[in-house]
């Protein structure tokens, strides 16, 4: 491989295919024309080794423990910034200014309501529904109502979109939440910033005052940013593929709700609390470390390890540090499932199986505590996920439709089913 390009041979012939850099990170061969050259496609299930478009937003260095959203350390990020600023950044490439934030929060802040007749649209679900099924419904339904943003071919209404979506996310997955637990709903607040607001619309109740406390929503706030985009994983790509048909951003954000909705994407916080529910005590941990190491076991250890890291989980240090925070707010000092976590964390640190296997904890290991201390159920994790993940995904959909180059997405396949065969009378099948 030269500078620039790479060889490609079989048998007696060889190509040439261009080599593209990053401004960070590996290199990529570019093999968009290798069909043309050579009559053969790639096989790379799950796209472990493509890279499926050109993107500015997020970066992740896996073996380093590194993520930068448009360059900022996802650390400096949750430690000195709040969500709507890094929604910002996501959204247009710079951090804000003073007079570009305020009229940022402004314009978000003044989108929260939904279209009152959406209200009547959650008593069409049955009063037992998993809240996920009702955000995939109702964002889905948005299309509906906001006619005026849809037409993708619009700058304005692009805009129009992605300023409506994230900020009604949040009353979405509040109503979502109030209907799960049978509660009447509660409007968005204008004098609220985006965490306090959807806590106070998930929490408040009419027949007493509810006050949102600062470092409870704070630490939501920083549970925001933490998830806010996470490159090209499963969701993300499901709403770039949905919107390179041209399919309006409410579809397209729905297609990636659907997604998230999986175990192995957006469940993997509950499924961690459940672990160490079953775990129950430190004088417990041996016997399921020594079960993680059994190969003929089939008990597993839930939030450990990731696909992309590597390395020790960057937004898992922040992760941590708000769990104690909350959990001191709260007056929780002796939580069985913070005690069973943080001698697991100690072992995974430290022992020679975990440290070889590279199974560091990551996020989902202490969101799951901290939200269930914040007041929420397990059927509400990937709900906030959602919400949190919203701004993302409309800014990787927005990417996508402004890249001239872009076009619909096409994945082909290793077919390995029958070749071509005659269809024969019934009488004659054997």
């Amino acid at each position: 491989m030269s500078d620039n390009t790479a060889k490609l041979t079989m048998g007696d012939k060889s190509w040439d295919l261009k080599v593209r850099p990053g401004s960070i990170g590996p290199d990529v061969v570019d093999i968009a024309s290798l069909y043309a050259q050579t009559g053969c496609f790639t096989y790379d299930p799950g796209f472990t080794s493509t890279a499926s478009c050109e993107s500015a937003i997020t970066y992740i260095d896996g073996d380093e423990g590194t993520l930068l959203y448009r360059g900022y350390p996802i650390e400096q990020l949750a430690e000195h910034g709040d969500f709507l600023e890094s929604c910002y950044l996501l959204l247009y490439g710079e951090l804000p200014t003073k007079a570009q934030k305020d009229d940022f929060v402004h314009r978000v802040t003044y989108h929260t309501m939904i279209h009152e007749q959406m209200s009547r649209f959650f008593t069409g679900f049955r009063r037992d529904a998993h809240p996920m099924a009702i955000m995939v419904g109702t964002v889905g339904a948005l299309s509906a109502f906001y006619h005026d943003s849809t037409d993708i071919s619009d700058p304005h209404q692009r805009m129009v979109a992605s300023l409506r979506m994230i900020a009604k996310m949040p009353t979405l997955a509040a109503m979502a939440y109030k209907y799960h637990v049978g509660q009447p709903f509660v409007y968005p607040r204008n004098d609220l910033d985006y965490a306090s607001n959807f806590l106070h619309m998930c929490f408040a109740v009419p027949c007493e005052e509810y006050k949102v406390n600062p470092v409870l929503a704070r630490a939501m706030d920083r549970i925001f940013i933490l998830h806010a985009d996470h490159e090209q994983n499963a969701s993300t790509s499901t709403v770039r593929l949905a919107g390179s048909s041209g399919a309006n951003p409410f579809a397209c954000i729905a297609a990636g709700i659907a997604c998230l909705w999986g175990p192995a994407h957006g469940g993997a916080n509950e499924a961690a609390l459940n672990m160490l529910s079953e775990i129950g005590s430190v004088d417990r941990i041996p016997e399921y470390i020594a079960r993680a190491k059994d190969k003929n076991d089939p008990f597993r250890l839930m939030g450990f390890g990731h696909r992309v890291y590597k390395n020790y989980d960057p937004r898992a240090r922040i992760m941590q540090k708000t769990t104690h925070e909350v959990l001191a707010e709260l007056g929780i000092r002796d939580d069985p499932l913070l005690d069973v976590a943080m001698e697991l964390e100690k072992i995974a640190l430290n022992d020679d199986y975990f440290v070889e296997k590279k199974l560091y904890p990551n996020i989902d290991f202490y969101s799951g505590i901290t939200l269930r201390a914040l007041g929420f159920p397990t059927t509400m994790f990937t709900v906030l996920f959602a919400l949190a993940r919203t701004v993302g995904w409309i800014a990787q959909w927005k990417e996508m439709v402004e890249d001239p180059s872009q076009k619909i997405g096409r994945p082909r396949q290793l077919y390995t089913g029958a070749a071509q065969r005659d269809y024969l009378p019934i009488s004659q099948r054997r």
